[in-house]
């Protein structure tokens, strides 16, 4: 599924990444450590979303609103999730799944401590490959993690998750997500 994405998108993601590039200097793509399957570190790719010189390059940096570091490009992509879109070349090198707990980067906050200090059940979530989607986002749980309450509900439907995985449940987060994304990109 992930190589006919890349096939079928293809032409928009070189399309965006044009964008970026004509909006503001430094690379279209770029990667972050982030933890996969078994705790170990896996290199992500993503599409820029900030100014080159002011992004985060470790991602623990939590986004806040209007922020200064996300180009004009950036927020449509972030917005519409395009910016995820290059981790389907993590999901053919075998690091991801399109479908799992969404891929953190290592060190990440959640509501001002480590989110392994937060929740003392997290490292189980890697138990499994992170997905470009999950159960949290299919559930609305997606943004900054500044509020803890928010982080731990993200973790508990990454463990329901883990629990529960079905192919079934595959499916419905899928549908869900693109579901998702195209009500968001047209402003539904």
């Amino acid at each position: 599924m992930s190589s006919v994405a890349l096939v079928g998108l293809g032409p928009w993601l070189l399309l965006v990444m044009l964008l970026i590039r004509l909006e503001t200097p430094g690379p279209a793509i770029f990667t972050q450590e982030r933890w996969g399957l078994g705790n170990k570190k896996i290199r992500v790719y993503k599409m820029r979303s900030m100014y080159a010189d002011r992004g985060d390059t470790k991602g623990v940096q939590q986004t806040v609103k209007n922020d200064v570091r996300i180009t004009r490009i950036g927020k449509f992509i972030r917005r519409t999730n395009i910016d995820e879109l290059p981790q389907l070349v993590n999901v053919l090198k075998g690091d991801m799944s399109l479908v799992g707990p969404r891929v953190h980067p290592v060190g990440m906050y959640a509501g001002g401590v480590l989110y392994e200090e937060l929740v003392p059940q997290y490292k189980t979530r890697h138990l499994v490959k992170p997905g470009i989607t999950g159960l949290a986002q299919m559930r609305g749980y997606r943004g900054p993690t500044v509020d803890a309450d928010l982080a731990k509900k993200r973790i508990e439907s990454d463990l329901g998750y883990i629990s529960d995985f079905n192919v079934l449940l595959d499916l419905k987060i899928l549908l869900q997500t693109i579901r998702g994304e195209v009500l968001n990109s047209t402003g539904s």
